[in-house]
């Protein structure tokens, strides 16, 4: 684990010299992330051995320790692997081919025939995109599971000469996790998917993207980035009223927190209370932006909390590159009664952080 203390110690340390590095402090400063767990020890994040071994790295530690967090989330749901039709796995800090699905299948009791999604290039919008492609997959197929797995490992993406404020300030800002969760075709307590939706915004790809070089992904943050619940707060209220639903009325929240920032403007815009969105922040506060993870951890803590009260309405959003946003709305099940191909529950999952090189799960 690294505290937000250490992080400004090494930034004044490392760049004693960059111009912008009162700024840098600054940015840090405010991001609110108290702490982060890193996948391997500190020494190791800030050397940089090459490309390939970087993704050896992400390989291993992927196949470690994925399978704890799978069968958490197998066993929240109360399924077995043989009952699991469509695997989704989303990543955006590492490569492979096969995708670790196939792995997954051989080696944890899947059936042969499991579908594979994997999605690598959403980047932190991956996870409300995951839950969105489980709805649509448990809506075609009304008796399906689906098992979505996120394995973020932002630290192994740690770029020693990138310089820029922007670089500097996603230094201090990202984490590593892994996640699982489960989405029922039917039965299940949780969350009962109704309604999903995307919306891109035109002309930003270049916002947030990476720079595929030979020392690996060179992550760029453009200045703009923070302000953009501006333009997907209206995609947000947008699904909700063609729904039926007022955002405003909503009984929870959970969002993708990328920085404090996300969730001031969405209370400001959507004219929401910033009790809302307490699941996210305290994701954001103790374990940083986890990219396509955050989602799950903040809905795992909305589980810890005891959840909400039948028959409640919420909404799952993912903000990530493009300018994306996935959305899913749905209402609380506290019971077993969810049916129908419009029922889908998504049960509690299990999540996972990194104090060192030792995992250690986590219940929210």
């Amino acid at each position: 684990m690294i505290t937000q203390e250490e992080t400004l110690a090494l930034a004044r340390e490392t760049h004693a010299g960059h111009p912008e590095l009162g700024l840098v402090l600054r940015l840090i400063a405010n991001t609110g992330v108290r702490t982060r767990h890193l996948v391997q020890p500190l020494e190791d994040t800030l050397a940089h051995p090459g490309f390939e071994v970087r993704n050896r790295r992400y390989e291993a530690e992927a196949k470690e320790r994925v399978p704890a967090v799978v069968r958490g989330a197998l066993a929240h749901a109360e399924l077995e692997p043989a009952e699991i039709d469509l695997i989704v796995y989303v990543s955006c800090t590492g490569f492979m081919m096969p995708s670790l699905t196939a792995w997954l299948i051989n080696t944890m009791g899947f059936r042969a025939d499991t579908r594979q999604l994997p999605i690598a290039q959403l980047g932190c919008a991956a996870g409300g995109a995951a839950v969105n492609r489980a709805h649509d997959f448990c809506t075609a197929y009304p008796t399906a599971n689906v098992l979505i797995v996120s394995c973020e490992f932002c630290s192994l993406l740690y770029q020693p000469t990138d310089l820029g404020v922007g670089s500097l300030l996603s230094n201090g800002l990202f984490g590593d996790a892994l996640s699982a969760a489960v989405v029922r075709g039917t039965g299940g307590t949780g969350m009962r998917l109704e309604r999903n939706g995307s919306h891109l915004v035109p002309d930003t790809e270049e916002w947030i993207s990476y720079a595929v070089r030979e020392t690996g992904f060179h992550f760029l943050l453009d200045k703009r980035v923070p302000g953009t619940m501006r333009m997907l707060a209206p995609a947000l209220r947008e699904l909700a009223s063609g729904h039926g639903w007022e955002v405003g009325a909503l009984d929870f929240l959970i969002v993708h927190a990328g920085g404090p920032r996300i969730l001031d403007d969405l209370c400001h815009y959507l004219e929401l209370d910033e009790h809302l969105f307490r699941f996210s922040r305290a994701t954001l506060t103790e374990r940083g932006n986890i990219a396509s993870s955050v989602v799950f951890d903040a809905l795992d803590r909305f589980f810890a909390a005891g959840g909400a009260a039948q028959g409640a309405s919420g909404l799952i959003a993912g903000f990530g590159p493009g300018i994306t946003a996935e959305m899913a709305l749905g209402r609380w099940t506290a019971t077993d009664t969810a049916t129908g191909t419009a029922a889908d529950a998504l049960p509690r999952q299990r999540t996972a952080a990194f104090p060192g090189l030792g995992a250690r799960e986590h219940r929210g």
